[in-house]
């Protein structure tokens, strides 16, 4: 495919994988296969990391603003290229080139914000309470890291976990998702077009991820572990973690309430909620999973939300003014199916949609009504356009039913009660809350969840911790 490179980038150099393996990339609209792309092996990905360690002493002894000079050029690079990213990523992912460009705008902002962080890593000193030591206290990079990013954003979820790497003096061996590689592979060229230094950045594709990666994971060397994805497999990358005590920040799964309290301005509420259902086709972590809607204006609130979402243009990403793509796979839009078949036969009622398609991976905007808590989408991430409504009377029975379950990344909440905003963001389990607004991601913001939605923070001034240690050193006097 013109303008990306299909192979391994390992050491500042593209490479074949071992014994010439491939994988495919297909088109989620129509199933076509795009390109092939190199199928790491361990020696591969054992590879990357040697890479990463030869050159992780001198790129941690580059200056601070050297760093973020390359961040900034990065982000200027990204921003000009962004025509071309987003017709890869929407062929590679299926979102509508609008979505695809937003997206693009957004991870950009990683580099961006993380080129101005590069120079504010500081330490402290102060004098011990008996007089007689100084204590001093400085930040240093954690060093080489592994990072596994998910398909449904495949530049954001790099950006915001390379962007702080490079600005903290780490080097990083990055293993995009299976589906979604090609935006990941004209980033690392462009990268080294802004001038990063080889060996800091090797990318690593592959269709045996557990493989590939539990060498490195196991690796004495490596030193830190991100990832972006599903709970389960999050699980599972925490106890391979645990062998090499490895610094590790962990993004997982959602299942984000959507509160529309009895005051709320409803069509302000109705807005949020197409954002927060709707962006990437609902195949977002942040997205709403849960709208818990005051018994009062839910008839209403439905019969809104059914109106908007059943005139969304549904189609192939590519094509002007489509606002629905497909979903990532057939697999993935059975899922959906299920789910929806499910919440019909315990009771909903469908306002929109809910009818499954039969040959294909797409899948119609659905608001449904009168959801039962026995349902499955009370329980599980939908990851797909579907909207399910389901009522309170009181208060604090709308927060209980926010905070009934093992997930906590996201919540939004709508209300024109400044008492009750005050009582609601203090009162949800999450580690993001958007009051009256839909989009709460902000490479300004510390993204990031509680329970099983994970660990560590992305983004915002929080986010370059993850990738420093912290060192005291005692000075005698």
């Amino acid at each position: 495919m013109a303008g990306v490179r299909p192979q391994l980038f390992i050491g500042g150099q593209w490479r074949d994988a071992e014994g010439g393996k491939t994988l495919p990339v297909e088109d989620p609209s129509t199933g076509n296969v795009l390109v092939e792309v190199a199928d790491a092996s361990a020696a591969d990905g054992v590879a990357a990391l040697d890479a990463a360690v030869a050159v992780q002493s001198e790129w941690a002894a580059t200056a601070p603003r050297d760093r973020g000079e390359i961040l900034r050029s990065a982000f200027e690079l990204i921003t000009e290229n962004t025509d071309d990213l987003a017709m890869l990523m929407t062929l590679e992912m299926g979102k509508p080139l609008s979505e695809s460009k937003a997206e693009i705008g957004y991870g950009a902002e990683f580099f961006r914000w993380f080129s101005e962080e590069a120079v504010r890593i500081a330490g402290r000193y102060s004098v011990a309470p008996n007089g007689q030591t100084r204590l001093l206290t400085l930040k240093q990079p954690v060093g080489p890291c592994l990072m596994i990013t998910p398909w449904n954003f495949p530049l954001a979820m790099g950006t915001r976990k390379i962007g702080p790497a490079i600005a903290a003096g780490c080097t990083m061996v990055v293993k995009p998702a299976q589906q979604t590689p090609l935006t990941m592979l004209r980033l690392a060229d462009l990268l080294t077009e802004a001038g990063l230094p080889d060996g800091v950045l090797n990318v690593v594709t592959t269709s045996t991820t557990g493989d590939v990666m539990a060498p490195l994971i196991a690796d004495p060397r490596l030193r830190k572990l991100t990832f972006t994805g599903s709970t389960p497999i999050g699980k599972k990358l925490i106890e391979q973690s645990a062998a090499g005590v490895l610094r590790v920040s962990m993004e997982l799964g959602g299942n984000a309430p959507f509160l529309v309290f009895d005051d709320a301005d409803l069509d302000r509420a109705v807005d949020g909620a197409m954002l927060a259902k709707m962006r990437n086709v609902g195949e977002a972590c942040t997205a709403a999973n849960r709208f818990i809607v005051h018994e009062s204006v839910a008839e209403e609130f439905g019969r809104r939300l059914a109106e908007r979402m059943g005139a969304m243009v549904v189609g192939r990403g590519t094509e002007e003014g489509v606002e629905v793509g497909p979903l990532i796979d057939k697999t993935q839009r059975d899922k959906v199916a299920d789910l929806v078949d499910d919440a019909l036969a315990k009771g909903a009622t469908a306002l929109t949609g809910g009818v499954r398609p039969d040959n294909d991976t797409y899948y119609p905007p659905t608001v449904l009504a009168g959801v039962r808590l026995d349902a499955q989408v009370a329980t599980e991430e939908i990851f797909g356009p579907v909207a399910p409504i389901f009522t309170f009377a009181e208060e604090q029975e709308g927060i209980d039913m926010a905070n009934d379950t093992e997930y906590g990344l996201v919540a939004y909440a709508f209300t024109q009660d400044h008492a009750r905003v005050v009582r609601v963001y203090e009162g949800l389990d999450t580690g993001m809350v958007g009051i009256n607004q839909g989009v709460v991601s902000n490479p300004a913001a510390p993204f990031g969840g509680m329970k099983s939605s994970g660990y560590g923070r992305e983004g915002g001034a929080e986010g370059i911790e993850e990738y420093l240690e912290t060192k005291y050193v005692g000075l005698a006097l």
